[in-house]
């Protein structure tokens, strides 16, 4: 089903002067509209190979005269192109440049990534935010095999739904060895990178040479930008406003990529119209979807401490420890359906989903002891079976702060904790080593009066600092040897490792804290991603998900039928989720009631079709939008408080416009200043 698709209209046209970059002193890469995704990465990939020949920092090429090529690039592909794959191909182009290991153009590697993002982003600020959206949630299409690509129905049936959808002819029921890797997973990250590394090694061949290869970009196939953002962990491009604008707008439901829950549908991203949208679409909203995670930890919560603080009999279950087992199963399958869909990558990026395989294994290990126990009519295994349950809680509390980690503060707070954690392991290994032989010289010399696992406990307590304790014992471990070697062990304990660790914890969160928010949105955007780029229609929430894995999995052997299995699902999920829907139904009513504009996020001025620059006359990818492009509820006919915000928001673009170009000119400015200095001082200063 083909989308509505408009024209951006030009930038305004700036004054010469003497300031202004000179385009003609590059070789400026004539992107077509028509161009496929291939053709893009390899011009784009030719110019950046061109002008970039030595290294430079990300802030140097961000605001001194070693960004010249990219602020040219900019301005060209702001007047020229509308391909829509363009920020799609300058992402994949950053990931494979920061992926290069080859220690002698390490460095201008680098340069090379961090200008492909740089571009990125700034390509999208001179848009509105109507058109971003377009582009960075434009799917890479198959121009060879779409006619053989599987249908919605086909997506569905496996019940997957991976961040990153598979390649064509990858199913996830036929799964064989010989298949594509699944998504997410490192063979596929291995993927990715190989066929990028294979199209940049041929750059310079001509396109009669390799029109009948396999193409090598083949594994982006149905990637938008933000999903390969977030596989190449291009955390400055999430971070920016823009970017963040469309994850948040996406988080808070108001761009879709379901609108309706019938056999039929077809996944793509849309903005979300009240009036037309099925209800049960926003169930997959990524807010409504962590609100439900929200609330079933907190009644699995509940149910763990009613079992453990209750009457606890070894022999019989009881009602609530059933409803526990059922709480637990839903839970394992659910983040088992989370690993599977997303590969262990992403399920690996979010701290939490360690705390959540801890917590998997501790309940399997709680049901088979309980099991066992009940079988064998064992009260001793049945005792230990709750003892080992109780490990629980060491993860499942600290697990409430995954709610906390949705605020910025807390948010920006727990990656540097995550660094600090890493950091300590690491300096922990030196202490064990210490720490081990020290244990060994003195279990030797004072064999006589103390075993090694009593030498063990003295030596733990005073490298926690009980200092006291070395030196009441060392006479005993020794006469000769015991005071000098004591001594030595408390002043490397004491002062020296333990003070190392503080400052090395110091300098860590120093560090860290500096680039904490960028790996806050970084996490933010891949959960959203997550939750709502999904190609599985219907998505049932936990404990739900059991009664489609109990219904279904047995029925796929007698539907073949992927549209009657379709149906089914489709039924089941109207049936078990109907509540929920009303629950959002009715916060989404009082919500417009209280502020009728607030689902209206995206306002972007409207481009100017009479002083459009020809050049620019061209479609481009545009999101499914209401058949009014009006706010919902407005008529186009009557001027409203609409249309005077559309004017507003005319005019600070153009302001936005005007302050984007004396930005321009002051890097110029800053660039001719540089040009005038004495060349000891401009070198020095490049390198």
């Amino acid at each position: 089903m083909p989308v509505r698709v408009r024209s951006r209209a030009a930038a305004p046209a700036r004054d010469p002067s003497p300031m202004t970059l000179n385009p003609d002193a590059y070789d400026l890469p004539m992107i077509a509209s028509e161009d496929s995704f291939r053709e893009v990465v390899k011009k784009i990939s030719i110019y950046l190979t061109d002008v970039i020949q030595l290294p430079s920092t990300f802030e140097q090429l961000r605001t001194t005269s070693a960004g010249d090529s990219l602020r040219v690039l900019v301005d060209h592909l702001n007047s020229t192109c509308t391909n829509p794959a363009i920020v799609n191909a300058l992402l994949a182009l950053k990931w494979h440049y920061a992926a290069d290991h080859d220690e002698y153009s390490q460095g201008l590697a680098e340069t090379r990534s961090n200008a492909c993002e740089i571009v990125a982003w700034r390509f999208l600020t001179r848009l509105s935010e109507r058109e971003a959206v377009d582009y960075c949630l434009y799917e890479i299409p198959n121009p060879k095999e779409a006619e053989d690509e599987p249908s919605a129905g086909d997506e569905e049936s496996t019940e997957r739904s991976p961040l990153l959808p598979s390649s064509p002819g990858w199913s996830g029921s036929r799964r064989s060895m010989s298949g594509p890797p699944p998504p997410g997973s490192s063979m596929k990250r291995y993927q990715l990178l190989s066929s990028l590394s294979r199209l940049t090694m041929s750059l310079h061949v001509d396109a009669d040479d390799d029109e009948d290869d396999v193409d090598p970009t083949a594994p982006f196939i149905s990637l938008n930008a933000l999903e390969i953002a977030a596989v190449a962990g291009a955390k400055r491009f999430l971070a920016q406003h823009i970017v963040q604008k469309i994850v948040t707008g996406i988080w808070n439901g108001d761009i879709i990529f379901w609108d309706t829950l019938s056999v039929k549908a077809e996944k793509k991203p849309r903005f979300y119209n009240a009036r037309t949208a099925d209800p049960f679409s926003r169930l997959r909203v990524p807010r409504y979807l962590k609100a439900w995670e929200v609330f079933f930890f907190s009644v699995f919560l509940c149910l763990y401490y009613a079992v453990l603080l209750g009457e606890k009999d070894p022999t019989k279950i009881s009602g609530t420890e059933i409803a526990l087992f059922i709480w637990l199963a839903a839970f394992c399958y659910d983040e088992l359906s989370e690993w599977i869909d997303a590969g262990s990558i992403f399920y690996a990026a979010d701290i939490w989903n360690l705390f959540d395989m801890i917590m998997m294994g501790i309940g399997v290990a709680f049901a088979v002891l309980r099991i066992v126990g009940l079988a064998r009519n064992d009260a001793t295994i049945g005792a230990l079976a709750f003892d080992v349950f109780s490990l629980e809680a060491l993860f499942m509390v600290p697990r409430i702060c995954s709610i906390l980690s949705l605020s910025p503060y807390w948010g920006t707070l727990i990656p540097c904790l995550k660094e600090m954690g890493k950091d300590f392991i690491k300096f922990m290994v030196l202490v064990v080593i210490i720490y081990l032989g020290f244990l060994t010289t003195f279990s030797l010399v004072g064999r006589e009066n103390y075993a090694l696992p009593h030498m063990a406990m003295n030596l733990t307590k005073i490298f926690f600092g009980s200092s006291s304790v070395g030196f009441e014992i060392m006479h005993d471990i020794d006469p000769i040897f015991g005071p000098p070697l004591m001594i030595i062990f408390v002043t490397l304990s004491s002062i020296l490792l333990m003070g190392s660790l503080t400052g090395m914890l110091s300098n860590s969160f120093s560090r860290v804290i500096t680039h904490a928010r960028e790996e806050y949105l970084y996490i933010y955007s891949i959960y959203v991603l997550e939750a709502s780029t999904s190609n599985r229609l219907t998505h049932f929430y936990p404990p739900f998900n059991l009664l489609a894995l109990v219904i279904f999995r047995p029925l796929r052997l007698f539907l073949p039928s992927d549209d009657k299995f379709r149906a089914g699902r489709i039924v089941l999920l109207r049936a078990t989720h109907l509540p929920i829907v009303g629950i959002i139904e009715l916060y989404e009513l009082i919500r417009r009631r209280i502020r009728p504009d607030g689902s209206s996020v995206f306002k972007g001025p409207r481009p100017s079709h009479s002083h459009s620059h020809p050049a620019r006359q061209r479609p481009r990818p545009a999101v499914e939008r209401p058949p009014s492009s009006y706010p919902v509820g407005l008529s186009p006919s009557k001027p409203t408080a609409a249309g005077r915000d559309d004017d507003v928001m005319e005019g600070a673009r153009s302001l936005a416009t005007r302050v984007a170009e004396l930005a321009d000119k002051v890097d110029n400015l800053t660039a001719l200043v540089e040009r005038l200095q004495p060349p000891t001082t401009a070198t020095s200063f490049q390198e």
